[in-house]
């Protein structure tokens, strides 16, 4: 298991769980339809927890483009693994979405909601405001890297999981993305990570779903730069403070 696998792997089951449980909340005729918020936003929480737990020995498991820049900002992470790390993240996405959608072929097939097969892969906003909108993904990320930092004293590498403690140490990660869910998440969804929306949404594009509708790309920017605004910021002020 190499570093690139790594993240890749654990972005891709993050991706298809935390999509996963959109799918089965939003979709028709799942066995979890009309679950709700609580449910979306636990399930992305312990999503989170299996991605850390699996990918955490092996590449620190960023599984987050905003977390690998706001470290090597830090200097906690070489820049020369940050381009790899994100690909990596990237690739593991896109195989996760994709996998929610062979999941949820059939109900896919029986859905007649654009908006909702789309949230299936990726954020779109509750009430569409760019300005209020990137913020709130700058805010988001912010909260997300700020305290990671915190948690493992801004560090996520292979050889510090966070707190150390193994499979445990994902806990207070899968914690903290839960409560910016509970919290935050209802404004845009709470993409907080370049990869989880760009590439579900790429796949979203490709796949043959009649009557999906379009990608909605003239928002796909948002969740691309807020986080990474966001993370950039959160570890700007760490620094300042340490």
């Amino acid at each position: 298991m190499t570093p690139f696998i790594a993240e890749l792997i654990g972005t891709m089951l993050l991706i298809l769980l935390g999509d996963g449980v959109v799918a089965n909340v939003v979709l028709n005729d799942t066995k979890g339809n009309n679950g709700g918020w609580m449910v979306i936003t636990t399930a992305w929480g312990l999503a989170v927890f299996v991605g850390v737990t699996v990918a955490g020995p092996y590449s620190g498991a960023h599984l987050n483009p905003a977390v690998t820049i706001a470290l090597a900002i830090a200097g906690k992470f070489a820049w020369a693994s940050v381009v790899p790390y994100i690909v990596a993240q990237l690739i593991g996405a896109g195989m996760g979405a994709f996998l929610v959608w062979v999941m949820y072929k059939d109900h896919f097939n029986r859905n007649n909601d654009p908006g909702a097969m789309l949230a299936c892969f990726c954020t779109g906003p509750a009430i569409r405001n760019y300005t209020s909108n990137i913020m709130s993904e700058i805010i988001g990320a912010f909260v997300l890297v700020f305290t990671i930092f915190y948690i493992t004293g801004a560090e996520i590498t292979p050889t510090k999981i966070p707190v150390g403690l193994g499979s445990v140490g994902a806990v207070p990660v899968a914690f903290l993305v839960w409560v910016i869910g509970l919290s935050l998440g209802g404004t845009t969804g709470y993409a907080i990570n370049p990869a989880r929306d760009l590439a579900p949404r790429i796949v979203h594009a490709l796949v043959p779903i009649k009557g999906k509708g379009g990608s909605d790309w003239s928002y796909a920017w948002i969740p691309i730069i807020g986080p990474i605004a966001g993370a950039a910021i959160a570890a700007l002020i760490y620094m300042q403070l340490h």
